[in-house]
């Protein structure tokens, strides 16, 4: 396992950080499968999902900032999961790193400050869909405690052909 990055603060989002996320957010957009939009992003229409992550509760946006630069290196995230009211104890978990930080530990530093920021929350579940194949953020939510419940074949089209998605769910907070 990767050592966390050193020099590097995890911290709540701000709209300052805006341009910065959204770019990471476009690179995944135009380069891999990773997410299914389609469309890149600009920080004007990536506001209202910024301002949907308060400082608290359960839908959370934190961001790995590396000190001495000041750059935004990466960002989880925990969000409803489904819009009806039965579902909000359950979150929906991601994380995106800057294309060069990768593969260095950031992914571990930033779900262990989101899994941690959480604990005080009413929520009981948190969900992740990872676009197959990636065996890095297999490693990742495995590591974390997820566990995976099942794969949606072909479930995605981008780049001209069909993706698979793994959901996987982790149990948070005491059993009910």
């Amino acid at each position: 396992m990767p050592q966390p990055p050193k020099d590097v603060q995890v911290r709540a989002g701000t709209e300052a950080d805006l341009g910065a996320l959204t770019d990471i957010y476009n690179h995944f957009i135009h380069e891999t499968a990773i997410t299914f939009d389609t469309v890149a992003f600009t920080p004007e229409e990536r506001l209202p999902w910024l301002r949907s992550h308060p400082v608290d509760g359960p839908h959370r946006l934190l961001v790995a900032q590396d000190v001495p630069s000041a750059r935004i290196l990466g960002y989880a995230t925990s969000s409803p999961f489904r819009p009806k009211p039965a579902y909000s104890t359950s979150v929906e978990v991601s994380v995106y790193c800057a294309p060069d930080h990768g593969g260095r530990g950031l992914g571990t530093l930033l779900y262990q400050a989101l899994f941690d920021a959480l604990a005080g929350e009413d929520v009981h579940r948190a969900y992740a869909g990872i676009a197959l194949p990636n065996d890095a953020s297999a490693r990742l939510h495995t590591r974390f405690g997820f566990r995976h419940v099942g794969t949606y074949a072909e479930v995605g089209r981008k780049f001209g052909r069909y993706w698979d998605v793994a959901r996987y769910e982790k149990r948070l907070g005491p059993e009910v």
